[in-house]
């Protein structure tokens, strides 16, 4: 069966605070969006639901000047008030088929840590799958092992759903990634913490069209 699929982003920022060297948030995002990243996630797993809603709206005004889309981490009501055009959710919050949202054209991302994960999802609901972690990183403490790009291949074999790979992607592995069958690389200490984050994603931003361009 082909599923039809709205999902067709390249790089995919997922923030984080703690990684930013004190520098605002909404800084890193504009930054980042500049250098080529096509979609951000809000993810802040300390922050408060009402200090989750306040970033939000901040980095929903910052995006829409650049028409990229935001995805909000955990919260599919604050996704919909402060009109993201998305979320992601974790294979253990609650299933996807579960949820209450109006707005049937949200992008749904879920994140899948281990591989029996694929079979209990909902495939035409789910927009992407993120296979977390790639490899380990400290920004993600909560997973089992790591997928590595034998995983990656294993999941693109089973699946047309977009994969999004996270988890150590920097400029030095994402070619093999990408040619694992990542269709999408989301980055965060790489793009975060970069004295620069505008440069950081035009570097893997060119490596993802080189790619691409490569395979037509």
């Amino acid at each position: 069966m082909e599923i039809d699929n709205k999902f067709n982003k390249n790089l995919y920022l997922v923030t984080d605070k703690e990684l930013s060297k004190g520098r605002p948030l909404k800084w890193i995002v504009e930054e980042a969006v500049k250098g080529g990243v096509d979609l951000v996630q809000l993810r802040d797993k300390d922050a408060s639901k009402d200090e989750i809603r306040k970033q939000a709206h901040e980095l929903a005004d910052v995006l829409v000047k650049y028409d990229v889309p935001l995805l909000i981490n955990d919260f599919p009501d604050i996704a919909e008030e402060v009109g993201a055009q998305g979320f992601h959710i974790g294979q253990n919050d609650k299933k996807v088929s579960d949820l209450s949202f109006t707005e049937k054209s949200l992008i749904v991302g879920v994140s899948i840590d281990k591989p029996y994960d694929l079979y209990s999802l909902d495939q035409e609901v789910v927009d992407y799958i993120a296979l977390s972690p790639i490899y380990k990183t400290p920004t993600k403490s909560d997973t089992h092992a790591e997928w590595g790009l034998t995983g990656i291949r294993r999941v693109r074999a089973r699946t047309q759903l977009p994969i999004v790979a996270i988890g150590r992607v920097n400029s030095g592995n994402a070619r093999n990634m990408l040619r694992s069958g990542a269709d999408c690389l989301a980055v965060v200490s790489a793009i975060c913490s970069a004295d620069s984050p505008a440069h950081a994603a035009e570097e893997l931003r060119n490596i993802i069209d080189h790619f691409k361009s490569q395979k037509k």
